[in-house]
């Protein structure tokens, strides 16, 4: 389909419009589950996909719309790229190959906050934003966003021994508001829910006894915590957004994280 010229005739475009109105005009997408077989290793997952059938927005199919471009992981700066080779892999590990750090991740909204908050926490060496815990292989921001891929915004953080898994439990607490469903401010939508997803047995058992105690302070707790699943590394112009926008990243700062587009 093209988009329509100029020319088009209006009691067309009226009639076309008319017609959207009466469906529904969201994104859908019709996909089959991969298939997820486990290691005895905790911290791996293998993920293969048996069905990916996409339906496309029924606004999209009559005036059409580019293709949402691929990201080429290749280009991606450390340590997204060994991120992004994990992924491809369809694995989930527990230690980076590179530096052997110990790997975290967590999703709490928009991924921009998030991570700048997690690059001042002293022995955090590295960060990456992506997207976590949904199906389809690859995804991009604009597909993300449509809330049919499964995933959430999520940022993924490399720690060494000077930092425990309990400093990074409390930088999740102390931002995220772990009562809102499906978003934070003013962000909402699956692709915003938060969530603690762990790549160890030690892990997933401080995080439930931290949310145990956390989830005594509210009436309900909507963060869900699961076993991490493939996190695909979101596109290059995503990570450390923040601190290209001239935000401090500096170890133990206290400015306040400001949230732009």
């Amino acid at each position: 389909a093209t988009r329509p010229k100029s020319s088009l005739p209006i009691m067309k475009l009226l009639a076309t419009l008319t017609f959207l109105s009466t469906v529904t005009t969201s994104t859908s997408f019709n996909l089959g589950r991969g298939l997820v077989s486990r290691n005895s290793n905790f911290g791996n997952l293998t993920t293969r996909p048996y069905s990916r059938n996409t339906r496309l927005n029924l606004f999209e199919n009559i005036f059409g719309s580019p293709p949402s471009q691929e990201i080429v992981y290749s280009n991606l700066k450390y340590p997204a790229n060994e991120m992004a080779e994990a992924a491809l892999a369809g694995l989930v590990p527990s230690l980076s190959s590179k530096e052997n750090l110990r790997i975290a991740t967590f999703a709490g909204g928009c991924f921009w906050g998030l991570e700048l908050a997690y690059q001042r926490l002293p022995g955090v060496l590295h960060t990456a934003v992506g997207y976590t815990q949904g199906p389809v292989l690859s995804p991009t921001y604009k597909a993300v966003c449509s809330g049919g891929t499964g995933h959430t915004e999520a940022i993924q953080v490399y720690y060494d021994d000077t930092c425990s898994y309990a400093d990074l439990l409390d930088v999740f607490f102390n931002r995220v508001d772990i009562t809102t469903v499906n978003g934070q401010g003013n962000d909402r939508g699956t692709q915003y829910r938060t969530g603690i997803y762990t790549h160890t047995s030690e892990q997933i058992e401080e995080a439930r006894e931290r949310m145990e105690k956390e989830g005594e302070k509210v009436k309900k707790v909507a963060t869900e915590i699961k076993e991490a699943e493939v996190f695909w590394p979101a596109e290059g112009y995503h990570q450390q957004y923040l601190e290209k926008g001239g935000q401090n990243a500096e170890k133990n700062a206290k400015d306040v994280i400001r949230c732009y587009g």
